[in-house]
């Protein structure tokens, strides 16, 4: 008798793949935050604005600080947006603590970014990793768990 693969079996299956995407994603970050700091050359920057974002969903709301600024690397003019070399910008349940990470940079002020010379167009300010990417390589890896808990426990059912 061939085998069907009936509606939980599917679902498993896209958790499966969302969970083990979410991991690696969140592997694959924080090396390459890892990797950007360790090649990271310092150049001075100017804040052109700084602000925190406010986003709902479903119900939830969460505040991304924002922080604009304009540097120079090997003749060419860049603007960056990245606070951490994390491609994940981390958000935070508390408005007050995105906009204290927001109000260390002031509009006009010199700083200093990081730039890899491999991706000159993707500099950084905190050279620090951040852990969002962990986070969410956490999450991944607790949806595949459960994700494979359940199926074992359903089988053993059977």
């Amino acid at each position: 008798m061939p085998s069907t693969i009936g509606p939980s079996s599917f679902f498993a299956a896209v958790l499966l793949l969302v969970g083990t995407g979410l991991a690696g994603y969140g592997a694959y970050d924080y090396t390459q935050q890892s990797d950007a700091i360790e090649d990271a050359v310092a150049v001075d920057a100017t804040i052109v604005e700084t602000d925190v974002e406010t986003v709902t969903s479903k119900g939830d709301q969460s505040h991304k600080p924002t922080v604009s600024f304009e540097y120079r690397y090997d003749g060419t003019a860049y603007t960056g947006d990245r606070i951490f070399p994390s491609d994940v910008s981390p958000k935070y349940e508390i408005h007050s603590k995105a906009q204290s990470l927001a109000q260390e940079y002031e509009s006009g002020e010199t700083v200093t970014a990081y730039v890899d010379p491999a991706a000159p167009g993707d500099a950084f300010l905190e050279k620090r990793r951040s852990t969002y990417s962990l986070k969410l390589a956490g999450i991944g890896v607790l949806i595949v768990l459960v994700t494979l808990g359940s199926r074992v426990r359903s089988s053993l059912n059977s």
